[in-house]
């Protein structure tokens, strides 16, 4: 098996909130359980994934790179995403990403040589209002992200 029999039952669970002929609706929450099993999501795993819910490999493919919060590639054990979208690049976006890119020595979409920490620059996260944001491994979101607060989160994690 391509997943662990965990991991089967959190899909089967997800499949379980949709009619019997809805099972394609389960799609984005099956590839995201997935990716946390193995980290990111190669085509062969998106390929299981689709034969499990019973639809075409194209239609579970089209979701994984349709969505930035799928990583297609080895991503280090910390994601960290900066929304750079236009409010938050007014409020520290940009300066958080670039202050993230000197600190991690990498630039967006490296990883670093031990591979704890990859960069990624994202689209609005919906947190404008406490700009600058970051979010990591798609789940934590830190707001406020000074550079003061950027070490303070880095240092957590390391």
């Amino acid at each position: 098996m391509m997943l662990t029999p965990e991991s089967l039952a959190q899909i089967d669970r997800e499949v379980a909130k949709y009619p019997a002929d809805q099972k394609r609706s389960a799609v984005m929450s099956a590839l995201r359980i997935a990716q946390v099993e193995k980290g990111w999501l190669s085509s062969d795993t998106i390929k299981f994934v689709a034969e499990y819910l019973g639809i075409a490999p194209m239609a579970a493919h089209e979701v994984a790179t349709f969505y930035n919060m799928y990583d297609r590639a080895p991503v280090g054990k910390y994601k960290i995403t900066v929304c750079t979208n236009l409010p938050c690049a007014l409020s520290g976006g940009v300066d958080a990403g670039e202050y993230l890119q000197k600190k991690l020595g990498i630039h967006f979409n490296e990883t670093t040589a031990d591979g704890k920490f990859t960069l990624k620059e994202g689209e609005c996260m919906g947190a404008c209002g406490y700009a600058p944001v970051l979010l990591v491994n798609n789940h934590t979101m830190c707001n406020h992200m000074t550079p003061d607060a950027i070490d303070r989160k880095l240092a957590e994690l390391n």
